[in-house]
């Protein structure tokens, strides 16, 4: 691995988070690019090696699913952090504001008076087929309206520079214990680069959510008793669920850990007696949540906790039924749904969408398909959907069959030309394409917004799909005060 010289790294047609061009850094990026190439090769090599260990010592692990087996890896990362100077961040998280309560306003609208559906903005025909409508929520009305307490909104870069939001997770986001654990890498490897202030911090998010999971429980009492519950150890997110928990100071359960009582209130078992639960941050999703309600063979959830949710008695964290908007041909009319419920134009604007269920945008995507990219409705993780420039003749001809049998369930969008960032490689300092997952919390007073959020990066060459489980890595995202009022 060579000494880093920016005059040759080379990134053509594309946005570079970093470099405006070749030797030319971005003003935000510039303390971050002197710093790494002031480094002789061997610095460079103890920087990488350094991470690993602390990936190592620190237990940062996530879970692949391979041909039966599950396989715990090491957090893959890379060292050169992707930089957003505040001035531009202040306008992408007024949009996530924005966007997030236009989503909850919608969701609770569909669980009740569907007004939007009367005043025909959203089709009606749209929520009868959608598989995350849940029948059981109808009628309740979460306190403050809010469904969605945790939203992880992906966003992307296109090559003139402009942010789009690409999808919003609103089931169940995971990502966030990674977004802190890149930071508390970073500082372990890189502590000088943090002495100017210039570099906003992260660390507050556990705090926050905290604050916002206290805020929700149905009894006002000072120390309200919180819990995070997870479907067990062999999740692939467990990682994330016992460092939540261990962060907040609150017990991480299974749903054998709680019970319903004959008074309709959960309770958690101890070696004390029966706990009174106030929140519940669920990891389990929906259909598992309840046997009485959803699926009665589930083991990971807890019979009677729908019935003490709709009367108050606990509070869920997200809603039930809150992924009714976690839908890809939801996500095409957001646009829409902002304009209707707050009276204000998008300030985040979405990928253009073509819908499989409309006839003319179907004939438009089943011939270009070797130029779209076609996502099913409700697949995550980077599963079931077609990079149409990347794909065989065979797997566009498959696709085009299953759009046919069944229009609802497929999107499709061009494909962007992902910004760029550059990443540590054996040979060299390469450009790699990322996205970002900041994650929203609303408590109904009040927003917030992590500071940034996690950066995900396609560590094979040329690759656009990011996720960690198809071979993806991840980097610490830094906003940097472009003010000079740094904390």
């Amino acid at each position: 691995m060579p000494q880093i010289d920016w005059n040759n790294y080379a990134c053509e047609g594309l946005y570079d988070e970093l470099l405006s061009g070749a030797g030319r850094p971005r003003p935000a990026a510039e303390a971050l690019c002197q710093y790494l190439s002031s480094l002789d090769a061997k610095e460079v090599r103890d920087l990488k090696a350094a991470a690993e260990v602390a990936i190592q010592i620190m237990g940062i692990t996530f879970t692949v699913y391979s041909d039966g087996d599950m396989i715990d890896r090491a957090w893959p990362f890379d060292i050169v952090p992707r930089i957003i100077p505040s001035h531009e961040w202040a306008q992408v998280e007024a949009g996530l504001k924005q966007r997030v309560k236009a989503l909850n306003l919608f969701i609770d609208d569909l669980y009740n008076e569907q007004r939007i559906i009367k005043d025909g903005v959203f089709p009606a025909e749209l929520l009868e087929q959608s598989v995350n409508f849940r029948q059981q929520c109808v009628g309740i009305h979460p306190p403050g309206g809010i469904w969605a307490h945790i939203c992880g909104s992906d966003l992307v870069r296109d090559k003139d520079g402009t942010i789009y939001v690409l999808e919003d997770n609103l089931r169940i986001p995971s990502g966030v214990s990674y977004m802190l654990e890149n930071r508390n890498v970073t500082k372990r490897v890189m502590p000088e680069l943090f002495q100017t202030g210039r570099i906003l911090p992260v660390d507050d998010y556990p705090a926050q959510l905290y604050d916002m999971l206290a805020a929700m429980s149905p009894r006002q009492i000072a120390e309200p008793n919180i819990v995070v519950l997870t479907p067990g150890i062999y999740n692939s997110a467990y990682y994330e669920h016992a460092f939540l928990a261990q962060q907040m100071g609150v017990d991480l359960v299974e749903g054998s850990d709680l019970i319903v009582g004959s008074d309709d209130c959960v309770y958690m078992r101890t070696i004390d007696g029966l706990m009174h639960v106030d929140v519940i941050y669920r990891r389990v999703d929906d259909l598992f949540i309840d046997p009485e309600v959803f699926n009665p063979e589930s083991a990971l959830g807890i019979p009677g906790v729908m019935r003490a949710w709709r009367q108050g008695n606990v509070a869920l964290c997200n809603a039930p039924g809150a992924g009714v908007a976690d839908d890809k041909v939801v996500y095409a009319y957001v646009p829409e749904i902002i304009r209707y419920y707050l009276d204000a134009e998008p300030i985040l604007p979405n990928v253009p969408s073509y819908l499989c269920m409309r006839d003319d945008d179907r004939k438009y995507v089943l011939a270009n398909l070797d130029k779209l990219v076609v996502k099913p409705a409700n697949e995550s993780g980077g599963y079931g959907m077609l990079v149409g420039p990347h794909a065989t003749p065979e797997e566009r001809a498959k696709f085009a069959e299953l759009i046919e049998a069944n229009p609802r369930n497929y999107m499709a969008q061009p494909t962007l030309s992902l910004s760029v960032t550059p990443t540590l490689t054996d040979e060299a300092v390469e450009p790699r394409h990322v996205d970002l997952r900041p994650f929203i919390l609303s408590s109904g007073a009040d927003t917030y917004v992590t500071t940034g959020g996690l950066t995900r990066v396609a560590l094979v060459k040329g690759s656009l799909v990011v996720n960690s489980s198809q071979g993806g890595g991840s980097k610490d995202t830094w906003i940097v005060d472009t003010t000079g009022q740094g904390s």
